[in-house]
């Protein structure tokens, strides 16, 4: 009886394990299938790559984009304006916010990219739609998100200077940065 009972348990079991691993490999199988070509696995579905692909291109591509903001903020002297009011007749979200920001370059020589476009908010108040004057009774603060770059860890200068460290290999690793974007009003 006790051999009977084992044996039905086990029978459950494989079966089980068969329904799961079938389960298993139709998703895999369906995964490839997409398109006609397999892709990789990413939690982002913009960074998902065919495989084909490599990351490469698409960093090249991110450091492209930084740099094409870089420029625009240096050559548009809109973009930089720390004035304290808001312009209707211009489309740029920064200059027709409530709580209005200009652009500065976030400048560090050990992270690729070196120059990053930052917010830092125009007025400490918000401007009122009524009025249109910075009403102090709100406040303005930066709105931030989370950008990966890539940091140089070991400092060869700070390596010269402390000779400390005497292990230390400078390698750039990725790793998330805090940027402000942009500026809201808070009461």
């Amino acid at each position: 009886m006790a051999t009977d009972t084992e044996s039905r348990d086990r029978r459950k079991d494989e079966r089980g394990a068969r329904r799961k691993n079938g389960r298993l490999r139709n998703k895999g199988s369906s995964a490839r299938r997409h398109n006609g070509t397999s892709m990789n696995s990413s939690p982002d579905p913009v960074l998902v790559t065919a495989e084909g692909e490599s990351s490469q291109t698409w960093e090249e591509d991110y450091e492209k984009s930084i740099g094409d903001m870089v420029a625009q903020v240096r050559n548009n002297s809109a973009l930089s304006k720390t004035k304290c009011a808001v312009d209707r007749r211009l489309w740029m979200s920064n200059t027709r916010s409530l709580s209005p920001w200009s652009y500065s370059i976030n400048h560090d020589e050990n992270r690729i990219p070196v120059d990053i476009p930052e917010a830092q908010c125009s007025c400490s108040g918000c401007i009122n739609p009524f009025t249109m004057q910075e009403d102090r009774t709100m406040t303005s603060v930066p709105i931030y998100t989370k950008i990966p770059v890539k940091r140089l860890l070991c400092d060869t200068k700070s390596r010269k200077q402390r000779k400390k460290k005497k292990n230390c290999i400078p390698e750039y690793r990725t790793v998330v940065e805090n940027i402000a974007v942009g500026c809201t009003c808070i009461l």
